[in-house]
């Protein structure tokens, strides 16, 4: 029996993770079957497995790795055919600095402070977090309340060329942060996350792979004030990039406290986890194939669609 016809083109599709972890964590497991569900074939690879650049669409999924080697990444980025979320999208938001961006456009986000390289640091009274302004699952991030050893952690990220970004800590982490996942702009469902940071001291637990801290995930149901907060922050970065919220494929925004001042604590539009697995199984069905709706989309918007065109 044949399953699709010869002559009819069928873009190749990969799910984008790292040499660690090449089919992410599991939590996106069920993505592929979503696709296919809708006439579109995909499969995972690493993000630099040669295979990977002969792609038609790649989705950015797991490439928690890419903090090690950034400008490769983003070279490699370039070089994709087409890029979810798209390549722009990409160059901006794997730096931090981009919550300077979103801060400028009226989003309230917890305060942070960037120092390159060579600039002297300033580290505010108080408990502070510390970390890369390029980094990913909490890699190279910790908590200091002494002040010299969070001078002493800003000075060896930029001692290795990393920028150093510098929070207070936001005592409501305590409470946990809420992420809110968003498709193609519209809102699908929201997750907690316990507290990533140990105490001052202390180093975070970190995966078998090493690519991201452990943390515990919980369903969740936000105030709409939170979910007003997630909207904003998403027409702002659209507003900066000069694109349309729905060319966000996913989104999650993290954000900590309650409905009275919600304050952004990231953007994720790389390769976040979307917490797929907080949802009962019914539900994540239905938000996946959002999901697979969303990717058709772009397709159509790519001038890929898979039975429209016919292959030269």
């Amino acid at each position: 029996m044949k399953l699709v016809r010869p002559d009819v083109f069928h873009p190749r599709i990969v799910l984008a993770g790292c040499r660690a972890l090449p089919e992410g964590d599991g939590d996106d497991d069920g993505l592929v079957e979503a696709l296919r569900a809708r006439g579109l074939h995909a499969r995972w690879l690493a993000w630099d497995d040669p295979e990977t650049a002969g792609a038609d669409l790649v989705i950015l999924r797991a490439t928690w790795d890419y903090t090690e080697r950034p400008t490769e990444f983003l070279a490699w980025a370039h070089r994709v055919s087409h890029l979810l979320n798209p390549v722009e999208v990409v160059g901006w938001n794997t730096d931090k600095r981009y919550l300077a961006d979103l801060a400028a456009a009226g989003v309230p986000v917890v305060p942070s402070a960037f120092f390159e390289p060579g600039e002297q640091v300033h580290i505010p009274d108080g408990e502070v977090v510390v970390k890369p302004a390029v980094g990913a699952g909490s890699v190279g991030a910790e908590r200091f309340s002494d002040p010299t050893h969070a001078h002493a952690h800003a000075a060896a990220l930029q001692a290795a060329g990393r920028t150093a970004l510098v929070q207070p800590y936001d005592t409501r982490i305590g409470d946990g942060e809420t992420a809110l996942v968003f498709l193609a702009g519209e809102q699908s469902h929201a997750f907690t996350k316990s507290p990533m940071l140990p105490p001052p001291g202390e180093t975070p637990a970190f995966d078998a792979s090493g690519t991201f801290a452990e943390e515990r995930l919980a369903p969740a149901d936000p105030d709409f004030e939170l979910w007003d907060l997630g909207h904003r922050a998403l027409g702002a970065a659209a507003d900066h990039l000069g694109l349309q919220t729905s060319n966000f494929l996913y989104a999650r925004v993290d954000v900590v406290g309650g409905p009275d001042d919600p304050r952004l604590l990231e953007l994720e539009l790389v390769e976040p986890s979307l917490g797929w697995r907080q949802l009962p199984d019914g539900d994540r069905a239905r938000q996946q194939r959002r999901f697979a709706l969303a990717v058709e989309s772009a397709l159509e918007r790519f001038g890929l669609g898979p039975f429209p065109h016919r292959r030269p």
